[in-house]
């Protein structure tokens, strides 16, 4: 489906067709695992004239972003979201992110230099800002809408370097079932990834860039996880690869939550599913948008309860800290 758009999306409210064709066409990008990259050079047009021109846009307040591991329901989270007569929603705006840090593309979709998997305040620079608030308060002015919600998971580890940019800003970290999402990375990399001009590009980036950046800037540099550093770079089978995202990404968000709850909100994909009214209330309160029946009717017919999968056989380096992970979080293992 081209933006995730479906029937019940354009049935439910067809002027937000228009605004998710913008978000795809215009603003987002084309990562390397997906067709329809021949549009980037356009974007890319489009993104450095708006980030340097002088025009002034809508501001842009309070802006919601999804974080969490992928593939435990981030998107589907977002496209609800979307939803909502108040809200433009760009999923995965790596070309934006690309223009406002050029070290932050850990996948290789638009670069093979230097990459960072952490950001912090302290590498926000103010022409940064000014690019990052005329590109997203562009984003709000083309399409109309009130409130910004931008879903990439891997922002979780740039919360510090978000806040430099939009101090007001409001995260959403979406958790899953570790299982359950480990299982969904490992399918999704098998069935999507490509090989391009000899190159392997999967979930774990260009020739396992992604991969290599992980376990270099974030699992050595974890207390527990660092201790095992040197075999978990070996790690070859994509659950075991999976679970390694699955901890460091969980371990930084119960982080986060830890130091910020004023400004980040914690929802179970699993009470999503099955209680959507309560979550969903929760979560508007907390981003400050206002009810929207129709917005509440969308959800109530897109979101359904997923069937848990079956435990895998873990990898023993890791399995002690997944199953303590999963604890932390309430999961029964």
């Amino acid at each position: 489906m081209i933006a995730q758009i479906d029937p019940l999306y354009i049935k439910t409210r067809p002027t937000k067709v228009l605004t998710r064709l913008m978000s795809y066409a215009f603003f987002e990008g084309r990562p390397v695992t997906t067709k329809g990259r021949w549009i980037n050079p356009l974007v890319f047009s489009i993104l450095k004239s708006v980030a340097t021109n002088k025009n002034r846009y809508k501001p842009v307040k309070k802006p919601i972003f999804i974080l969490g591991t992928g593939r435990s329901g981030t998107t589907i989270l977002g496209i609800v979201l979307s939803m909502h007569r108040d809200v433009g929603y760009l999923n995965e705006p790596k070309a934006m992110w690309h223009l406002i840090h050029p070290h932050e593309d850990v996948i290789g979709n638009y670069s093979q230099s230097l990459a960072r998997y952490r950001l912090t305040a302290e590498d926000a620079t103010d022409e940064m800002r000014r690019r990052a608030v005329q590109m997203f308060g562009a984003y709000l002015t083309t399409t109309r809408s009130e409130r910004l919600v931008d879903k990439y998971p891997e922002l979780i580890f740039r919360t510090d370097f978000v806040r430099a940019l939009f101090p007001d800003a409001r995260f959403i970290f979406l958790v899953r079932n570790g299982w359950d999402t480990c299982h969904s990375i490992a399918t999704w990399s098998k069935r999507l990834g490509i090989h391009v001009n000899g190159e392997k590009h999967d979930w774990w980036g260009v020739q396992d860039r992604k991969w290599r950046l992980l376990v270099e800037q974030l699992v050595k540099t974890d207390p527990v996880l660092s201790k095992i550093a040197d075999e978990v770079k070996h790690f070859e089978r994509h659950l075991d690869r999976a679970a390694v995202e699955w901890i460091i990404t969980m371990r930084e968000g119960i982080r986060l939550m830890e130091s910020s709850p004023d400004c980040t909100h914690l929802i179970r994909f699993e009470d999503l599913t099955a209680e959507s009214d309560e979550t969903l209330s929760a979560l508007c309160d907390f981003c400050e948008l206002p009810t929207d029946n129709r917005f509440r009717e969308y959800a109530r017919q897109t979101l359904h309860p997923v069937p848990a999968r079956k435990p895998f056989d873990i990898h023993p380096k890791v399995a002690l800290i997944f199953h303590e992970t999963m604890k932390e979080l309430g999961y029964n293992i």
